[in-house]
This record gives C-alpha cells, structure tokens and sequence, in this order.
C-alpha cells in the first residue's frame, strides 16, 4: 500500500488504518456531543416563555408560547406559539401569532418606526442548527392606521414558507388623531 508517497507492508498500513479508524471515531463522536449540546442550548427556556404545553407522554415536542413586547412600540404585545421538538435537530416551521394593545401608542413611538413596505424585524429565534429562523416583523398600513405583525419560517418546509398574520388597529389611540 503507498500513502503519501511511502509503501507501506500490510501490517504497517493496517496499524496505520487503526489509527485513522480512531480519530475518525474520535471525531466523529467530539461533533455529535458538540451538536447535541448545541440542541439542548437552544431548546433551553427564554426569558419571554408564558406558556408550555406537552403534546404527549411519548413526544419530544411541546407547544412553547412566548410573549413579545414591541420594542418601539411598547403598547402593544404578541403571542407567538410554535412547536419545539427538544432532541430534534430542527422545530417544525408552524407558528401562530396574536398581537393586541396593551398599553398606550404614541404618535411619537410611530414616528420612530421603519415605515417600508417591508417592515423591519423586531425579534428573531433559531429554530434549526440549520440556519432556519423564526422572525417576528412589524409592519406600518399607513392607509388604514393599523400595525401589522407578521411571524414567519426563513426555510422552505413543504414547499411553502410557514407564516401567520396579526394586525393591531390604531383607532382611538394616542397616536391617530381623529379629526374633527
């Protein structure tokens, strides 16, 4: 057998493969414990959890419900739930939100917001150690006075990128004055 230039006997290339074989497994062994410390770190309680819900005794996979104030607009707050599947490498794409008025809107809050069309995001969680996102974006309906809040996946999952809509008026608020 020649490796690197060098023939090696049959005994010699064996103990060599051995040695390969090892730090191969080695190797192999190093990333998994890495990657599952990785998965644990990330499935780990947040400090916006208000809820957790199992959905069965023989399942990895609950149902976690954080709450999200806006940070501009502080009045108002969403509920997002999503499914986390603990000892899987990637949570499913599925989310739900609800947002509302909780507090007062200002005229002065609106001015300080991305006003594009395409919003801007206000908060992001992994849900994969495969780069996908879950993202909550704010955007301004400008025409009808309303807040927009729009949580999607940043991976395709079955041919579709899974989102869900909530929509927060700004009549009778603080911030939309209603002319006389």
């Amino acid at each position: 057998m020649k490796t690197n230039g060098r023939w090696f006997s049959s005994k010699e290339a064996s103990t060599s493969m051995k040695g390969t074989f090892k730090s191969s497994i080695f190797v192999k062994s190093t990333a998994l414990g890495l990657l599952a410390a990785t998965v644990f770190t990330l499935s780990g309680c947040s400090d916006s959890e208000v809820g957790d819900v199992s959905l069965g005794l023989f399942t990895t996979k609950d149902i976690k419900i954080d709450a999200l104030q806006d940070p501009v607009v502080t009045g108002v707050t969403c509920h997002i739930s999503s499914i986390e599947a603990n000892l899987d490498l990637s949570d499913p794409s599925d989310s739900s939100i609800a947002c509302r008025q909780t507090g007062p809107i200002t005229a002065e809050m609106l001015e300080a917001i991305d006003k594009s069309d395409s919003g801007e995001v206000i908060f992001k969680k992994s849900k994969s150690v495969f780069f996908k996102n879950m993202k909550l974006r704010r955007i301004y309906d400008a025409d009808s006075k309303t807040l927009i809040y729009l949580s999607y996946s940043t991976k395709e999952t079955s041919g579709s990128y899974k989102h869900s809509l909530s929509t927060v008026p700004l009549w009778e608020t603080l911030a939309f004055k209603n002319p006389a």
